[in-house]
């Protein structure tokens, strides 16, 4: 198991940009003095030590506060490559879960929370909370629908944060 101690061994991590330097040449394409990372298809970024492959965000909570977190660690503006200790928080696997934005690829209406209602002939705006489905409404358009699911989310998600409309 890594520990803090051999992690500053091998990594010094700026806490104000979230990136990792390597300290040491660890192998021919890991070179001493050079930003360290990879990213996987899912957004996250990791980093090989000891032939262990560790997600940087948890590299980071251990570089800062001596061990790894027991549980999810959540961004807090929902970007996955940004690792400053700042926008990390601990979360519940319900917390973590707040953050996400995009719909589904198989969704229709463009919307995350709102989907067509075959017998209503009207859009249907639901939100997942502890597990569970939650009705909001019935609404004749995705975009009504949306505003609503935005409300019920701004209540019942505490850890979301609002994407910045350009």
């Amino acid at each position: 198991m890594l520990t803090q101690e051999r992690l500053k061994e091998l990594l010094s991590y700026n806490s104000e940009t979230g990136i990792f330097i390597n300290l040491t040449q660890r192998a021919r394409c890991v070179k001493k003095g050079c930003a360290t990372g990879n990213k996987y298809s899912n957004g996250y970024i990791y980093i090989e030590l000891d032939s262990c492959r560790y997600l940087a965000h948890r590299l980071a909570w251990l570089y800062i506060y001596g061990s790894f977190p027991e549980k999810y660690i959540d961004h807090i503006n929902g970007n996955k490559c940004d690792n400053r200790v700042a926008n990390l928080r601990l979360a519940t696997e319900q917390e973590n879960q707040h953050n996400q934005s995009c719909p589904q690829t198989n969704n229709k209406s463009g919307f995350r929370g709102v989907s067509w209602h075959k017998w209503g002939q009207k859009w249907i705006a639901q939100i997942s909370l502890n597990g569970k489905t939650k009705y909001i409404g019935l609404f004749n358009t995705a975009e009504e629908a949306y505003e609503a699911y935005l409300k019920a989310k701004r209540e019942l998600h505490p850890f979301w944060v609002e994407e910045k409309v350009a």
